[in-house]
């Protein structure tokens, strides 16, 4: 995730100008828009104060749409658990019951958050249908 100079300095505590002061010395090398914008790396500021950055691990998204089949949620995520362990995963399991509509489900939440921390190395689906009854709901979170 890229932030911008003023989202950069809040995150490690200094200013923008020590920050630019920063890519002067060459301790730290932003992207730059098209614009002229600088953007920098969540983990190349914490690289910068010395902060190692966090495990990654795999999440494991389950998702049903009503009550009736939260037996259903149970069998993907017995699934899911198995297919991280089978694969060696640093895991955690994450699942919602109810509609579509909902775009505030407590896992769908969490999920988002955590893949915007950058500690996420990729995301097990239980279904196709977990994609597709999430898309709107990311968009509208987001």
């Amino acid at each position: 995730m890229h932030l911008t100079i003023s989202e950069a300095s809040s995150f490690i505590g200094v200013s923008p100008s020590t920050l630019r002061r920063y890519e002067r010395q060459g301790l730290i090398q932003p992207k730059r828009t098209v614009g002229g914008h600088r953007r920098y790396l969540i983990a190349d500021l914490r690289t910068l104060i010395g902060d190692a950055p966090e495990k990654e691990y795999t999440i494991a998204y389950a998702r049903v749409s009503s009550h009736d089949q939260k037996d259903d949620l149970g069998r993907q995520i017995q699934r899911l658990e198995s297919y991280c362990k089978q694969s060696g995963d640093d895991y955690i399991v994450l699942d919602d019951l109810g509609s579509g509509l909902n775009y505030k489900k407590r896992g769908l939440k969490k999920l988002i958050r955590e893949i915007i921390s950058g500690r996420v190395s990729r995301i097990v689906l239980a279904s196709i249908q977990t994609v597709e009854a999430s898309q709107s709901d990311i968009r509208a979170t987001l």
